[in-house]
């Protein structure tokens, strides 16, 4: 009896993270692990070389990321010999590597970020009433941030404000100082302060861990609503966004529409 190959297709997606931290890369994988994704579903994970930051901590930073990153890739693949069907930036920013590669072309036409990734997620999981804020690391990400959402959903630079956007909140610290040199229990406590400082505003049902390191601290956030707002509410109505578990799921997706477009007639 012969058989034959009816359907089948390996998805492999590549998740970019452009510091040089591969201590924070590693922090990842606990999250792309719990992810339920079909089996055919390949995940791998790339770390910037130096000279890009081990954290990206303001602009100049997320430039030279993005610059140090593109000439890594230029340097390892011809524009036809990209072999992953996805790409995930792993920085929670306006990252310019985003529009970089989605104008490029040569790597994928999957391409986000898990700022993006994280903003679509909160608005698909909001009811009437409901609002949404971002958790993030050092202050300087309050409006970045914040800009970005503006950018990315239409608004005009606060002049048309989004309204169920509860804002950013900063725990002061910087992405690397979760997983590496800080006391968990000044790390716990900081991030305690701010998700409830963004609890405090009203009405807010998502909130998004607006770092990379912060994968894994999910925990932390939801103790610090219980601690606010009860259990009830921190366990049962309370969504708390990793954006790379977003992110992943996303890109996706985003590749199996790709494949839905029809071909080109010759």
């Amino acid at each position: 009896m012969s058989t034959e190959l009816v359907r089948g297709k390996t998805t492999k997606i590549l998740v970019l993270n452009p510091n040089s931290s591969k201590a924070m890369t590693d922090g990842l994988k606990g999250v792309i692990d719990s992810i339920d994704l079909s089996y055919s579903t390949e995940i791998y994970t790339y770390t910037a070389p130096e000279p890009s930051p081990a954290s990206i901590n303001d602009g100049k930073d997320l430039q030279h990321s993005c610059q140090t990153v593109l000439a890594d890739l230029q340097s390892r693949y011809h524009q036809s010999e990209f072999p992953y069907d996805g790409v995930l930036i792993a920085c929670y920013s306006v990252h310019p590597l985003v529009s970089c590669m989605q104008r490029a072309g040569a790597y994928s036409s999957s391409v986000t970020g898990i700022f993006e990734a994280s903003v679509l997620a909160a608005l698909s999981l909001l009811r009437d009433g409901d609002a949404w804020g971002i958790v993030t690391t050092g202050k300087w990400w309050e409006e970045h941030l914040a800009n970005g959402v503006d950018s990315f959903l239409g608004a005009k630079a606060r002049e048309d404000p989004n309204p169920r956007f509860r804002g950013v909140e900063s725990t002061g610290l910087n992405a690397s100082d979760f997983h590496n040199g800080v006391d968990p229990a000044v790390v716990r406590q900081k991030l305690k302060e701010a998700t409830q400082r963004l609890l405090a505003k009203g009405g807010v049902k998502v909130i998004l861990m607006g770092c990379a390191g912060m994968a894994g601290l999910d925990t932390i956030i939801r103790s610090a609503a219980s601690e606010a707002q009860g259990e009830k509410f921190a366990y049962s109505e309370l969504h708390v966004i990793d954006g790379v578990r977003a992110g992943i799921m996303q890109v996706e997706q985003m590749i199996k529409h790709q494949r839905l477009l029809p071909r080109q007639p010759s």
